[in-house]
């Protein structure tokens, strides 16, 4: 066995005893992170942690070490969420202005 695989194996069966508080010393790290950003990488932070979990989580191929609570999926980077449904102005609040002599508006001046 090389220093690789005993490597491997001495991490898998630490992850397998202690994976409540690897995770939770992943989550205080990324909150300590998180904090010393300002709030500014959240998303990276976030996301960073939970990969690390997943990682950690597939070293022995199960999938068992961390809880369902503590691991959140990672989103996809690839993937770009749409934005929804456009608004629909009502007639109380007409939305964009329709006439162009009066922007502020939207309405015709009144005589």
């Amino acid at each position: 066995m090389g220093f690789l695989d005993d490597a491997k194996a001495k991490l898998t069966d630490a992850v397998d005893k202690h994976g409540d508080k690897i995770a939770d010393g992943l989550d205080k790290a990324g909150a300590a992170m998180d904090k010393q950003t300002g709030g500014k990488h959240s998303d990276k932070i976030t996301t960073g942690v939970a990969k690390a979990k997943e990682g950690l989580d597939r070293l022995d191929g199960r999938r068992d070490d961390f809880s369902a609570s503590t691991t959140e999926p990672a989103p996809d980077p690839d993937v770009v969420p749409s934005p929804g449904p456009e608004p629909t102005p009502s007639p109380d609040q007409p939305g964009l202005p329709t006439d162009p002599a009066n922007p502020a508006t939207g309405a015709a001046p009144r005589p």
